[in-house]
């Protein structure tokens, strides 16, 4: 509600509030998602007792909630004043950070007052696992809207546009976090996708961009195909879309004995697939991933794999675990081809943005370990190795944003020769997001791979968890590679943009 009401109140106002005096626009901006949403709470406290966030009426339950927003309230204030973003970014940031405050209060209740409950009729389930997805978007969702805000700056780029797709998108996957229902698991799906099709076209005076965008729409389109034609065949197999009820359904039928059931499993994993990378459903992530523009590369790192991992852990580890022993092969297939697909190409890159793309999929290759092994240790893991990485992702990502110059060209490993004499303070920023990334003892990276690994040695998956622990090694090599570029390669002061220009050109004052 808070993500989806964001995008369509940016589209309405935005030409009213703009017009206002400064002082006066940003307290617009801070005041109108919290406004919102506590709209939204408060009918649906009215709505009976039988609704978990009713407990809005009790004093305990005011308290709460006035603090919350009182303290969203304020960073958002603080922030919008002292970074100096723009009507549209501090929009966005306000409408991320009210849904990290909804989150919180839900997370209240879900541990202290209600538990896990369902919603619309069984169509949408809110339990932890839903939450902590719903946490990991917003986050993307703020930190991208404070990279978009300086890159749209940069590129002379004007309009709500990319705020408002990067607010549906972001609603599309928390529906796909929270579905209980194959339709709309569908339907935010394709919520998702669309919108972040136009995001990677939109620098529409960069043939790269539209090239992305084209290959992305192209591609997905053909997933989603696949997807929406599994859940008819799951559908005509089994009378119904619900998960509970094929939950229901499958305790008592053989998979091998349903060919309609078994096609329909197969697509569903193609469609999933796609969104999450892998292979061999990743062909358009390197020319995506290094044609959009970088923070929009950064969002679908994050936001979007999230999701899409959010929704494969939904319907195959808790909807379909009766069969975990006959789709876990297939997975487990899925899992040491991403792996070893993902480091390997990654290796030979000679393009930063091109090289996080395969290690992309490298990392889907670990998430898919843990979602193999079909445990509740696989989906803990799945879900910390998501959130950990989607705040590793979003920082290689911006930091490549901030020093890749206009038209996000100065992405090669020859520009960043050199980064750290020229720029030190994002260099070893850059080096500790690499090095998490890479896994290195003392990083959540680290505790992330040994987790999945942990988790397919419980399932029994040696050899699994051995192809992991070769990937790493190799991954390694990949980060370590970028990392020597930047501190060992050349001083880089004639391949910089406009600000390292400045900045030799104001060195060398002194000496005429």
């Amino acid at each position: 509600i808070v993500l989806a009401g964001g995008a369509v109140l940016l589209i309405m106002f935005r030409s009213v509030v703009t017009r206002l005096p400064a002082a006066v626009e940003k307290i617009a901006v801070t005041l109108t998602g919290p406004v919102t949403v506590l709209v939204a709470w408060v009918v649906a406290g009215l709505v009976g007792d039988d609704v978990p966030l009713a407990s809005l009426r009790d004093d305990a339950g005011d308290a709460l909630y006035v603090a919350l927003f009182i303290v969203v309230l304020a960073a958002a204030a603080a922030l919008v004043h002292t970074m100096r973003i723009g009507f549209d970014a501090a929009f966005t940031l306000g409408t991320g950070l009210v849904t990290l405050a909804s989150v919180a209060a839900l997370w209240n209740d879900h541990w202290r007052v209600t538990g896990p409950f369902n919603a619309m009729g069984d169509q949408l389930h809110i339990d932890g696992f839903t939450l902590v997805f719903t946490g990991v978007i917003a986050v993307a969702v703020v930190l991208v809207a404070l990279l978009l805000d300086d890159y749209l700056r940069r590129e002379d780029i004007d309009g709500p546009e990319m705020y408002v797709l990067m607010l549906l998108s972001a609603a599309g996957g928390v529906v796909m976090a929270a579905a209980g229902d194959l339709i709309l698991l569908f339907l935010g799906l394709e919520t998702l996708s669309i919108a972040v099709y136009v995001m990677a076209a939109m620098h529409v005076r960069r043939n790269e961009s539209l090239e992305a965008g084209l290959k992305y729409f192209v591609l997905g389109a053909f997933s989603s195909a696949f997807l929406l034609y599994g859940i008819a065949l799951v559908y005509g197999a089994t009378g119904s879309t619900n998960l509970l009820a094929i939950n229901r359904y499958l305790a008592g039928v053989i998979l091998l004995e349903d060919a309609m059931l078994l096609a329909g499993f197969a697509m569903l994993l193609v469609g999933l697939g796609f969104k999450v990378a892998a292979v061999p459903f990743h062909a358009w992530t390197p020319d995506v991933y290094q044609g959009a523009p970088t923070p929009v590369v950064a969002f679908m790192a994050s936001a979007v794999k999230a999701a899409g991992f959010a929704a494969l852990v939904r319907v195959f580890v808790v909807t379909f675990n009766a069969w975990s022993d006959d789709w876990q092969p297939v997975v487990y297939g899925l899992a040491v081809a991403t792996l070893l697909v993902g480091a390997v190409l990654a290796v030979v890159q000679r393009d930063a943005k091109r090289m996080l793309a395969y290690s992309s999929i490298s990392h889907a290759g670990f998430i898919l370990v843990g979602v193999q092994a079909a445990s509740s240790r696989g989906v803990a893991a799945v879900v910390f190795y998501v959130a950990a990485y989607s705040f590793m992702v979003i920082g290689s990502f911006g930091i490549l944003s901030i020093v890749s110059g206009p038209g996000d060209r100065g992405t090669s490993l020859d520009d960043l020769d050199g980064l750290g004499a020229r720029r030190p303070a994002l260099a070893l920023a850059l080096t500790f997001f690499l090095l998490a990334q890479a896994g290195v003892p003392l990083t959540t990276g680290f505790v992330a791979k040994f987790e999945v690994i942990g988790a397919a040695v419980d399932a029994r998956s040696y050899w699994l968890a051995v192809v992991a622990m070769l990937s790493a090694v190799v991954s390694a090599f990949l980060y370590l590679r970028i990392v020597l570029s930047l501190y060992l390669g050349r001083s880089g002061a004639e391949d910089g943009g406009d600000e390292d220009g400045e900045d030799a050109v104001v060195s060398t004052a002194p000496y005429g």
